[in-house]
């Protein structure tokens, strides 16, 4: 059982957003995700400054077993990226919400989280 903290929405393509307060929001794969993809050993981020549109490819993880794109589930500006993951990508299989964070965003459009699944309802989609 995958572990979906309550207080995230989530895609249905997989990644986390978690609210920091204004229109921030730090994003990441959910632990579902990574436990599928299996031991992560690169991962490609966006860069400071990047404008996001919500539901484009912005990031790529890699595992021994596939390569993933890693959507924006929000259009924005990229204002900071987890660097620490270029020498260190299992960071994300060991703490997919905490140290695995990915990159943060200021939200254009705070409202497109309305469109995001809970973690009830995410749960419930990737239930077996």
């Amino acid at each position: 059982m995958s572990n979906v903290p309550a207080d995230l929405k989530f895609m249905k393509s997989h990644e986390w957003v978690r609210p920091e307060g204004g229109n921030r929001f730090t994003v990441g794969i959910s632990d579902h995700a990574q436990g599928a993809l299996g031991d992560l050993v690169y991962v490609e981020l966006p860069a400071e400054g990047d404008e996001l549109s919500q539901g484009a490819a912005c990031a790529v993880v890699e595992s021994v077993k596939a390569a993933s794109d890693v959507y924006a589930p929000l259009s924005g500006k990229v204002v900071a990226v987890n660097a620490a993951l270029a020498d260190k990508p299992e960071t994300i299989n060991a703490d997919p919400y905490g140290e695995g964070w990915m990159f943060v965003l200021e939200a254009s459009d705070p409202s497109q989280l309305e469109a995001l699944l809970t973690a009830a309802d995410y749960a419930a989609s990737i239930d077996d």
